[in-house]
């Protein structure tokens, strides 16, 4: 029988797409909201890159293996450079010297490397011989490929895309296949190393920014104010919360970021529990496809590529969320898809991209026959 829905419809990944633009939608509302029911201020800026990133997605997914192939290596390499260069002529912002401006052009290079190093590591193990993924060939390489990107973002400084990158990529080391002692190995180190990173490699906020994770009520009008204000709006929101447009932590001007990185915070204080459901169903349902188009991948560069994009995205929220509620220290993450901030949609959506690049791929591969 004939489907009366038209095959290109059809073919679209909805299971991902409907609580994408669910995401969206809502994020425009609480933005709104943010700016005191003011539309244009965050929301229409909002949705129209959201409009012009999901076009930029849909071309990312027409893209083939060769061409992903030819270009992973020198779209990292050049986005390595043009970290390199932000060192020297990038443009101060919030503390931090993190953009590159050229004419009426700023870009932030350390987001674009965020899938960039997914990429180049999928293309590495993906013309790895099998045989050699438990010997360090497998791993001095790859761990070359995040630990520059990271170095050089970490001198802007910025701790949390840092991060961002060295778990992106870690996972791809993962699902690649390396030894599970080499992550053990790597975690017990990283332990060891805590006090020497905390005392040598932090800057003196970022270490203030730990000690008012651990304890936030020692300073609640200072370095806490963050962190103590967020948990009141989220816990002031009950149930199903005070109402759109009403919530006073965001309108007084005690929520410090209503519209970015405490956005949450912003949502959860107007539409409480049920609106926190919402959003995080809307994210399982989104990563939830992402790991499944990784399972189903048979190309080991796509089940890679899938598997470090998803991987990718569940960073930003998972911090995210942390980061409001107190369980992580605050590191200047927004969420995914409802965060007001051009740069942050911009990677999200290319992961979006290539993930439903990879998932046309998978429909668009053999099918293997029962004795095959």
């Amino acid at each position: 029988m004939t489907s009366i829905v038209p095959a290109p419809v059809a073919r679209q990944p909805w299971m991902m797409l409907f609580p994408l633009v669910g995401l969206i939608a809502f994020g425009a509302l609480v933005l709104t909201s943010a700016a005191a029911g003011d539309f244009s201020r965050y929301a229409e800026s909002h949705l129209i890159r959201f409009a012009i990133f999901l076009t930029m997605a849909i071309v990312i997914s027409r893209f083939s293996k060769d061409l992903v192939t030819f270009f992973a290596y020198p779209s990292y390499i050049v986005i390595l450079l043009l970290l390199m260069a932000v060192e020297i002529m990038g443009t101060l912002g919030g503390g931090s010297q993190r953009w590159l401006e050229v004419g009426p052009i700023r870009i932030q290079p350390s987001e674009l490397m965020k899938p960039a190093v997914v990429v180049a590591l999928a293309r590495f193990y993906d013309t790895l011989p099998v045989g050699m993924v438990p010997t360090w060939r497998a791993l001095i390489p790859a761990g070359a490929l995040i630990m520059f990107p990271m170095a050089f973002v970490l001198l802007q400084p910025d701790l949390g895309t840092s991060l961002a990158i060295g778990f992106g990529g870690g996972l791809v080391m993962f699902f690649a296949g390396l030894p599970l002692r080499w992550f053990l190995m790597a975690g017990a180190a990283g332990l060891a190393a805590i006090p020497f990173a905390f005392f040598f490699a932090l800057k003196p906020y970022q270490q203030d920014r730990v000690t008012t994770f651990l304890d936030p009520e020692s300073d609640p009008l200072g370095e806490g104010y963050q962190i103590t204000q967020s948990k009141i709006a989220i816990g002031s929101g009950g149930l199903s919360g005070k109402g759109f447009n009403e919530g006073s932590q965001s309108h007084l001007n005690y929520l410090p970021e209503p519209h970015t990185d405490f956005v949450f915070a912003t949502m959860a204080e107007e539409w409480g529990l049920m609106g926190g459901l919402f959003v995080i169903g809307c994210f399982a349902l989104i990563l939830g496809w992402g790991f499944k188009v990784a399972r189903d991948s048979t190309d080991r560069m796509g089940k890679l590529l899938a598997a470090g994009m998803t991987a990718t995205i569940f960073f930003f929220v998972a911090i995210n969320l942390m980061m409001v509620m107190g369980f992580a220290p605050v590191v200047g993450i927004p969420l995914p898809f409802v965060s007001h901030g051009g740069s942050s949609m911009m990677t999200n959506m290319m992961c979006i991209g290539v993930l439903m690049m990879v998932n046309r791929w998978n429909r668009n591969a053999p099918r293997r026959g029962l004795l095959s």
